[in-house]
């Protein structure tokens, strides 16, 4: 991945780059194309998708040589496909208010003018279909499988979305919540919980939500998703979701993990638990390279060929060489080479200073392409680094980002697990935590970061493959109507 830089593979880049991409090899490879990723169902009629059942669908896929044939897959789906008929006329509006009395009740009260009637409890509610929580290693066909069920539940009240901008998406509407309420007066004091009313906001919009990327790393969601879910789940949203970790390994070692556990007794007892575990990381089969995209920066020459690169594409914008201030939730991001849809950047830039998710989600709205100079080795010392580099990459190849990287070293050794700095240690006294605390807590030990990375690790694989950058391109996607 690390091979010197030479003009033959420079000219093979540029050639995927700048070529017209409707006559590049996109539609008359011959070799099949196993990695089969969020859109890859369009190779076939997509039209006529919901018309087909899944399981022919997907036998249909592996006869175009779409998709390689996996036992392990194909019973997920199987499953998969008894929650698509279950949901075909299911609405969750019944859930939302409690169920009225029987009406000879109220009439016995009526005739007998007792003042004590017998009560009779509410006719009970069905309960709601039970979803799905999938998890497994990276790559082996997670979010294909939850994509292309999604695509086939004829229900317009769904929704799928990456669990990052989910929660996001909550802690925005919880801050709206909050900016509306009255001010209030010196000495008068009040509280209000905005977390019930907002999930019960999102039942009544949805009745299928599916999660990519389940995850839980911050101590912020944690503490709320027992009262979320708890909402959603009562209200009768049916929730299927992805994820590399199991169910009981949700926030790991975090802390004040305790309160987090119902949680998780709550969540496998609304969704069925699916180990996807196929031994095989789809990401990486028959990989294409659109050429050298991931430069060592002790190579002689990287910064230049770089430079090099960045102006060929530049050429191709209508735009000047400019630094870009992007808005997000009322702060400022700036970003200080930019051209058009391509920006040039630095580690430091994006990763150095206090980014977020929703920070990412914006840089990844607003360029197709991205460059990432001088990333270093990550240790202990550099985890917060590490994680928000973890989370950038999750949105860019959410919304198919392009990369070209210069890094310290090659792409599986970017992140190794020594050092700790000084800062933790201060942290731990101020908890009033033992310094056993930091080989437990993944605060400290940086398991969830050193977890995540080898997700991050197999996207970026993938991210240099040709598909990935043809179909990234958004000049490309506008010609075909696609968004």
């Amino acid at each position: 991945m690390a091979a010197s830089t030479t003009p033959a593979a420079y000219g093979r880049l540029l050639k995927v780059l700048l070529n017209d991409t409707a006559n590049t090899c996109l539609h008359s490879r011959r070799k099949p194309d196993y990695r089969y990723w969020r859109k890859s169902f369009h190779c076939s009629d997509s039209s006529a998708v919901p018309s087909v059942p899944l399981k022919d669908h997907y036998d249909r896929l592996v006869q175009r040589d779409c998709l390689r044939r996996d036992p392990q897959q194909r019973r997920v789906l199987h499953q998969l496909e008894q929650l698509q008929d279950a949901l075909k006329d299911y609405s969750n509006s019944m859930y939302h208010s409690p169920p009225a009395a029987p009406a000879h009740t109220a009439q016995h009260e009526e005739t007998t003018g007792s003042l004590n009637p017998k009560k009779e409890e509410p006719t009970p509610l069905p309960p709601p279909p039970k979803g799905f929580y999938i998890y497994g290693d990276v790559g082996s066909g997670k979010t294909m499988l939850m994509d292309l069920f999604y695509s086939h539940v004829q229900n317009q009240q769904k929704q799928r979305v990456h669990f990052n901008d989910f929660m996001l998406g909550i802690h925005r509407r919880i801050h709206r919540r909050k900016q509306s309420l009255p001010k209030r007066g010196l000495g008068k004091m009040f509280t209000y919980d905005p977390i019930a009313p907002v999930a019960m906001e999102i039942g009544a919009e949805t009745c299928l939500l599916c999660f990519d990327e389940f995850q839980v790393t911050d101590i912020a969601d944690a503490m709320i998703l027992k009262q979320l879910f708890h909402t959603l789940f009562t209200t009768g949203v049916v929730v299927v979701a992805t994820s590399n970790r199991a169910p009981d390994d949700l926030y790991k070692n975090g802390l004040q993990r305790d309160t987090f556990l119902p949680f998780i007794d709550m969540l496998k007892k609304h969704c069925h638990t699916i180990c996807l575990d196929t031994g095989i990381d789809y990401r990486t089969l028959d990989m294409d390279t659109a050429g050298k995209l991931y430069y060592l920066t002790q190579e002689p020459g990287s910064g230049a060929f770089l430079d090099m690169l960045f102006d060929e594409l530049a050429l191709q914008q209508k735009s000047a060489i400019v630094p870009r201030v992007l808005s997000v939730q009322g702060r400022e991001v700036t970003l200080r080479k930019t051209c058009g849809t391509v920006a040039d950047c630095t580690f430091e830039e994006l990763c150095g200073q206090p980014l977020g998710a929703g920070d990412y989600l914006e840089i990844a709205r607003s360029f197709d392409t991205v460059f990432i100079r001088h990333v270093p080795v990550m240790t202990l010392d550099l985890k917060d680094e590490a994680k928000r580099f973890t989370i950038l990459i999750d949105n860019f190849y959410d919304r198919k980002v392009r990369v070209v990287v210069q890094a310290a070293a090659p792409l599986h050794q970017l992140f190794i697990q020594t050092g700790g700095n000084e800062r933790d240690r201060q942290l731990l006294d101020d908890l009033g935590l033992s310094g056993e605390a930091d080989e437990h807590l993944s605060l400290f030990t940086a398991e969830e970061e050193i977890f995540g990375f080898s997700r991050t690790v197999s996207r970026l694989m993938e991210m240099q493959t040709e598909k990935y950058w043809i179909e990234g391109d958004r000049r490309h996607r506008k010609k075909q109507g696609n968004p």
